[in-house]
Parts: C-alpha cells; structure tokens; sequence
C-alpha cells in the first residue's frame, strides 16, 4: 500500500500536470498542429480562391481529431491539458470555419441562423459538461455528439468545394448536395443539444446534486 506521503506526492503531481513537462506528448503535438491547421485555413478562407486547397487542409486538420485521441489512449497520455485543449481546437475548426464562411456570403449556403445554431449549442453544451463534471458526473461525448461531429465536417468540405469554380463543383447537382449537408447538420446539432440536455436530466434524477 502506498505511504500517506506518497498519495499526497501522487496529488501534487496530478494538480501540477497542466503546466509540467509531460503535457509535450505525442496527442498534443498533434492537437496544437490541428489548432495552426485551422488558423491557417482561416487565412485561406479570408484570402479566397484556394477553396480545393482549403478543403485539403480542413480534411487533414479534422483527421487529426481521430489520431491525438487514439495515441492518448494507447500509449496511455492523457493528460489534463489534452482533455481541455482538444475539445477547444475542434470547436475553433468547427465554429471558426462556419463563421469565415459566413463571411463569404450567401454563395456559401452558410447563413446566420444556422452559425447561431452551431455555436450556441456548442456554448450550452460546454457549459453543461463543465457544470455536472465540476461534481464529479461523467459528461463524456455521446454517439449523437460524434454524428454531429461528422456531418458539420461535410457540410463544411462541401460549402469549401461548391465555391471553387470548376466542374463539378459549380454543377446545380452538387449545390443541392451541399445544402443538404447543411441543413442536416443544423438538424443534427439540435438534436443533439436536445440529446445532451434529456441525458443530464436524467443523470440529475438519479443522482441529484448533493
């Protein structure tokens, strides 16, 4: 069994992990890359005319979603940076790609009500995971939260490639296909909010706050 002063060490450690030298892993790394991928699309997006090269670079940057988790977990590297950092930098991708698209105009098929939508769920929501998990409840991503996930990044690939001007991208076929994709991602974000909050409702019914 450990000592007292050995537990004691093991909790100065664990509440000196966000700023120690073990933060620099490998999941990180690449959940800082995903936040310079998504700063560099912005600038892309600002600039205009790189829509191919965009959708690339958003592509690649939410592909990195997947793998700082999955080496978290191997090579057991979790740490408390990492589990505030990666769920901040996808909602920058998320939120900041909708909202430079926005920018761009009605040609985007973006609109205000549906970045209204997108940002204040994620608002809500944040505040709801922090708010349960401050007392210790377990608020981790749903199945819901993860097809949410999925398709607002086609809707953004997709409003990204309608606005390049080559074929098939300028086809009426293809326009139809990216309003879609957004409208289901609206859908599905409300939905999921919805999810969200029935879910703490009923984790609060069981277990009420003490």
């Amino acid at each position: 069994m450990n000592s007292q002063s050995e537990k004691h060490s093991e909790n100065a450690t664990a509440g000196t992990e966000l700023l120690g030298p073990e933060i620099w892993n490998l999941p990180n790394t690449i959940t800082v890359s995903r936040l310079v991928l998504s700063l560099m699309l912005f600038v892309m997006i600002y600039l205009e005319g790189w829509w191919k090269t965009s959708a690339l670079l958003f592509i690649i940057a939410a592909a990195t979603d997947f793998l700082d988790g999955y080496f978290a977990r191997k090579y057991n590297q979790v740490t408390t940076l990492g589990r505030i950092l990666d769920p901040f930098v996808d909602k920058i991708i998320i939120c900041g790609a909708f909202i430079f698209l926005l920018e761009r105009g009605p040609s985007t098929g973006i609109n205000a009500w549906f970045v209204l939508i997108i940002i204040g769920r994620e608002m809500f929501i944040t505040s709801l995971r922090g708010f349960l998990e401050q007392h210790g409840r377990d608020f981790s991503a749903s199945w819901s939260g993860k097809i949410k996930m999925g398709v607002q990044c086609a809707a953004v690939i997709l409003s990204l490639l309608s606005l390049s001007p080559e074929s098939p991208f300028n086809t009426s076929a293809f326009i139809i296909l990216r309003d879609i994709s957004i409208w289901s991602a609206a859908l599905i974000t409300i939905y999921s909010g919805i999810d969200y909050v029935f879910r703490a409702a009923r984790m609060l019914r069981q277990a009420p706050l003490s």
